[in-house]
């Protein structure tokens, strides 16, 4: 055990004093991810202030009712005006409202009549997202309208007492809330741009890192040093175990800073540390035992290193590296295989408030990935040994 010990700290800090470890590790990562916070800028959407030009019968209670809810609606700025049909219009058409709103005449007659809510509505030019929140509200108004009309009619008809059919309108109007907006926040498993950015940068370069202990097996067997350690009094598994111990140090450490970096550059929140650690582990884990199959198929360092960045280069673009991908059926299949894509996945979880017991399927992934690498290095055939 001291054998083994002695040579992971004497490899790490050879890799530690290797300045590529340092540059694509951490120094290209951070620079990547100081760009894109630029580039992408704040994510946040503001909902500006809209002025509303309203034109309701005076006296009509039920066009009253529609203007009162389009003023009171809450976490969005909006002046309500009330003018005539005509001024509405053109209020619209010089800039100086988004939307105008005309109830027609004999509304709340025409409604208790039966007949359909029908109102008018004027949509200026770059009304945006907050234009179509006040139409979502004016239509969850007329439908609860329309659904009190549907049902005093129905009554009518039924030949019902005028108290009965009274009292199921009025149930009708009060079975549903009219929309009200509140502030919530994204679901579980669903990260925000920005820290979709960062999980799959982190995942990328987590694969670039892992690389430099065990691929440097490769190179100790063109330069001689291998067959030298091997002749030493121990058994040649610790110096495998030794590389591997060295590419997990460097991946789990390269992989918290840039996960910290990353969420205060960006301003995002990952959730609980302890759950986001396991995912580190878990990740660095299939990594790391995705280096040794390529340390095993590779005859130089040279073509160690073109399949490493091929490797990576794919499961960090499929993984969401740059932009989210997805997919059904085999390719879908594929994608969720990928360890760089499980651990934004399971990053995503923690950010909505998940612990480590809501983490199980991103885990495992990532821990089966290992699992099936390892197994596939002991059956691959070494082709650096054979030469």
């Amino acid at each position: 055990m001291r054998q083994l010990w002695t040579m992971t700290v004497s490899d790490l800090r050879q890799r530690l004093r290797d300045r590529s470890v340092l540059l694509y590790g951490l120094v290209v990562p951070l620079a990547l991810m100081f760009v894109f916070d630029l580039t992408l800028g704040d994510q946040e959407v503001e909902l500006e202030p809209l002025t509303v030009a309203v034109a309701a019968p005076e006296g009509d209670v039920l066009a009253d009712a529609v203007v009162t809810v389009l003023g009171d609606l809450d976490d969005l700025d909006v002046t309500v005006e009330e003018v005539s049909p005509d001024a509405a219009s053109a209020r619209v058409a010089d800039g100086e409202a988004g939307l105008a709103v005309i109830v027609p005449a004999g509304f709340t007659d025409a409604v208790t009549a039966g007949e359909g809510p029908v109102v008018e509505v004027v949509e200026g030019d770059g009304t945006g997202l907050e234009g179509d929140v006040v139409l979502s509200v004016l239509d969850a108004v007329l439908d609860q309208l329309a659904a009190g009309a549907l049902t005093a009619a129905a009554g009518a008809e039924a030949g019902l007492p005028t108290e009965v059919v009274a009292s199921l309108g009025q149930a009708a109007l009060a079975a549903a809330p009219v929309v009200t907006l509140e502030e919530g926040e994204a679901a579980n498993e669903q990260l925000s741009a920005s820290g979709a950015l960062v999980a799959g940068q982190a995942g990328l370069f987590l694969l670039f890192t892992v690389g430099f202990g065990v691929l440097g097996l490769v190179a100790e067997r063109e330069t001689g040093t291998m067959p030298r350690l091997r002749s030493m009094p121990m058994r040649p598994g610790r110096i495998v175990a030794a590389k591997a111990l060295v590419s997990y140090l460097l991946g789990v450490g390269a992989t918290a800073v840039l996960l910290t970096a990353g969420s205060v550059l960006f301003d995002v929140s990952f959730g609980s540390p302890v759950a986001v650690a396991a995912l580190v582990l878990a990740a660095v884990a299939a990594a790391t035992s995705l280096m040794f199959v390529i340390a095993r198929v590779a005859r130089t360092a040279e073509q160690a290193n073109a399949v490493q960045s091929i490797f990576a280069l794919v499961l960090g673009l499929t993984g969401g590296a740059f932009f989210p991908l997805s997919a059904t059926g085999l390719a879908g299949q594929l994608l969720d295989v990928n360890p760089v894509a499980a651990l934004t996945r399971g990053l995503g979880i923690t950010s909505g408030g998940g612990g480590l017991a809501d983490l199980g399927v991103p885990v495992l992934t990532m821990l089966g990935f290992a699992v099936v690498c390892v197994v596939l290095a002991r059956l691959v055939p070494d082709r650096g040994e054979a030469r």
